[in-house]
């Protein structure tokens, strides 16, 4: 399976990221050591969308506070890049791919990342993945 983070990214040419209890949703607690991932530079803070591939050196699930009931799972990860996109994939491009049944590899994304606009950890189908491919 591979997944895809929505984060803040500071230096978007960097060959290794680290990211400290990030927000899980759509199987993204799953993420795991050896997985591919796509890494997409926030737009609320000034970044892009999407600009790396990459793999993930290392996946550790961050403990619940105890006392809270109801609490969005999280995960601390750290990736190797292996790849730059080569073209523009973000929030613009998504937008018009709002029919959330059609099942296309764009309308998840807008879904999965833009629905519920917080920075994030998502699962992806394979035929997304085939797709985010293409941007490099």
């Amino acid at each position: 399976m591979a997944f895809a983070i929505k984060a803040e990214v500071r230096n978007a040419r960097a060959k290794t990221f680290a990211f400290v209890a990030q927000k899980t949703m759509y199987g993204g607690k799953r993420v795991a050591r050896g997985d591919t991932i796509f890494l997409f530079a926030s737009e609320n803070e000034g970044g892009q969308g999407l600009i790396a591939r990459g793999i993930v050196t290392s996946a550790d699930a961050v403990k619940r506070k105890p006392g809270i009931a109801r609490q969005t799972p999280r995960v601390s990860i750290r990736l190797r890049r292996t790849t730059l996109a080569r073209r523009r994939l973000g929030r613009s491009e998504l937008k018009p791919f709002r029919k959330w049944r059609d099942r296309g590899a764009e309308t998840e994304l807008n879904f999965k990342f833009y629905r519920q606009a917080t920075n994030k950890i998502v699962g992806l189908s394979d035929k997304t993945a085939t797709f985010l491919d293409t941007f490099f």
